[in-house]
């Protein structure tokens, strides 16, 4: 088994295009979950960030804890990444890592001239300990304690599991304090649902998770919605013709009916619910269980081993059946195309609508090794205009004397353009921020919360600065 790196960002916006990394913890643990290195830095918000004001406040940061970090932004994931090869190929999990840390990570490593994927390619995995602890919870009921919300589903959070499950994380939305408890969760998980933990290991990998799935005649996964964790017995069908999942066939429908429609009719069925055709992300570690596991719920109880087994069957002999599933999902994918907003992406935006050349990946490692006085020499030999962006954008960053008057001029203006913006832009803006100072203010005000009041001016002041720097232009 390889070793696990446990990590967590806190970031200055929920914005993964926009926002700013400003806190990482990891821990590298071998498979027994046993530590064996660790990191945690913190960096300065970089020049133009403007942060949400929620998000310091959730992390219990403030400009001023930022501003008397010794690590700019740049710096810092610098560190980072010459520590995950040092730590080399490993497992990547985070909580809700899958659809937030990775994203901001891939994103950040994109705009710092780094290759974003990482943690999904030359021989590392990942997982995702959220969806492994839904899963835990509904195939060995009571695995971790939960808190119950007003609807009556468990609540997965992090600060209000680790404490009902006795880990210890007094630093809470601190990135090393999220990560701590986050292995406390794995250890529980592993130790009262081995099952659950061992068919995790097997689809950390999506080429792995994909062989499986198509393998099984017939297996057991979940889905989390409504906050709830919901079984699906299926067999597959076949994979995606454009996104490449597998579509799978929920094995509590009877599959005769289907069979017999023709493409309108089957088009027209798979909109109504429930529906009977089902998308596994083999790239987002689902949890494929044994089929034995739908015992455990009627629905499928009451159906039978046998009667599944025969329906998965006639599902994967029905050829022509396949050809019309992926003949509609072909149609649905073009139509979604076709509606697409025509608006340009900016650079920031646009990690999944181009992917960078190998020739221009051969080129990063030589920017980061350059003095900075070198460094715009090496931009000059990216073909893509993207890089040459980031690229002087880095140097506005971290050494702006280096950018000839026109580019510094430019990167200048297009950021004080952003920031002063009075629109409803993608990005935080300067006005934006002040509204929301406004309306927290009132809201801290109103119960008390002096100690959130005192970062919430921290805040403002700093964004006075920065309207005040930006408005000279």
């Amino acid at each position: 088994m390889s070793n696990f790196v446990f990590y967590d960002f806190e970031t200055s916006s929920s914005n993964k295009y926009w926002g700013q990394i400003i806190q990482i913890g990891a821990v590298l643990t071998n498979d027994n979950l046993d530590e064996l290195d660790r990191f945690d830095v913190r960096c300065r918000l970089s020049p133009g960030i403007i942060p949400e004001a929620m998000a310091l406040i959730v992390n219990k940061t403030s400009p001023n804890m930022l501003k008397k970090s010794n690590l700019s932004h740049y710096e810092m994931i610098r560190q980072f990444i010459e520590t995950l090869k040092k730590w080399g190929k490993a497992t990547y999990i985070g909580f809700n890592s899958i659809e937030f840390d990775e994203e901001f990570l891939r994103c950040t490593l994109f705009q710092t001239l780094e290759y974003p994927y990482i943690t999904s390619t030359n021989g590392n995995t990942r997982g995702d300990m959220l969806s492994l602890a839904r899963a835990a919870n509904l195939y060995y009921p009571n695995t971790l304690k939960n808190s119950v919300n007003d609807k009556g589903n468990d609540v997965y959070k992090l600060d209000q599991m680790a404490p009902l499950n006795g880990i210890e994380h007094g630093d809470a939305h601190s990135a090393i304090g999220d990560v701590v408890a986050t292995i406390g969760i794995a250890k529980i998980i592993a130790k009262k649902a081995p099952s659950v933990w061992k068919a995790s290991m097997l689809t950390m990998d999506k080429n792995q998770s994909l062989e499986l799935i198509q393998k099984e005649l017939v297996f057991c996964t979940n889905e989390y919605f409504y906050g709830k964790s919901r079984p699906y017995v299926q067999t597959f069908v076949c994979q995606h013709p454009i996104y490449q999942w597998p579509l799978c066939f929920d094995l509590r429908h009877d599959p005769t009916p289907y069979l017999k429609m023709t493409t309108d009719e089957l088009a027209t069925a798979m909109k109504k619910q429930p529906k009977f055709i089902r998308t596994i992300r083999h790239n987002k570690h689902p949890v494929i269980m044994n089929p034995s596991y739908g015992d455990n719920f009627d629905e499928y109880k009451l159906i039978g081993a046998k009667k599944l087994e025969n329906r998965a069957e006639m599902i994967r002999s029905a050829k022509e059946f396949a050809e019309k599933i992926s003949y509609i999902k072909t149609q649905e994918a073009n139509e979604k195309d076709q509606n697409k907003s025509q608006e340009d992406l900016y650079s920031e935006e646009s990690i999944y609508s181009k992917f960078t050349s190998a020739e221009d990946n051969k080129i990063m490692p030589e920017f980061h090794r350059a003095e900075w006085e070198k460094k715009l020499h090496v931009i000059s030999k990216f073909k893509d205009e993207r890089l040459k962006y980031f690229g002087k954008k880095l140097l506005y960053m971290e050494k702006p004397e280096v950018l000839s008057k026109s580019d510094y001029n430019i990167i200048h203006r297009d950021i004080a353009k952003k920031l002063l913006s009075t629109n409803n832009e993608k990005w935080n803006t300067i006005p934006r921020t002040y509204s929301e100072i406004d309306t927290l203010r009132a809201k801290f005000e109103k119960e008390n919360q002096t100690d959130k009041l005192l970062i919430l001016e921290d805040i403002n002041a700093y964004v006075e600065e920065l309207e005040k720097f930006y408005s000279s232009v």
